[in-house]
């Protein structure tokens, strides 16, 4: 039914601006700046929406993946850039100094916020 829909997900966060900020300029994602909400414009065509929300509350759980060749890379450009990456040690997830996750459930992942406290992923790409 579905198969030829260009479905997008969606996400809230409490600050649209602070949200455009991040995701422009820190993670350099081609954002498109509507009346009423942020549209990222990932590569491949995908697209997320990214809405204002007065009572929102972070998701508990990855709510963007960047799939990257090289993630030290990844985390040490992300790090000069502010970004603190989330460290775990539970639920059969646990992550190096830099807050890598190695070895465990699929590939090398790590995490981090955005200002909304959302939860953002890079992963080495497979």
């Amino acid at each position: 039914m579905f198969r030829h829909s260009h479905a997008f997900s969606g996400f809230s966060v409490n600050d649209l601006a602070a949200a455009k900020d991040f995701y422009s300029r820190i993670l350099e994602v081609d954002v498109k700046e509507h009346e009423q909400y942020l549209e990222l414009r990932l590569a491949g065509g995908a697209k997320v929406l990214v809405y204002p929300k007065p009572n929102h509350v972070p998701a508990t759980f990855t709510v963007l993946n960047f799939p990257v060749d090289d993630i030290e890379k990844a985390v040490d450009e992300l790090v000069s850039r502010g970004i603190r990456f989330e460290h775990y040690n539970e639920g059969g997830i646990t992550t190096d100094a830099k807050g890598i996750s190695r070895g465990n459930r699929g590939p090398a992942m790590a995490w981090f916020k955005d200002p909304a406290g959302n939860i953002v992923s890079v992963l080495k790409q497979t």
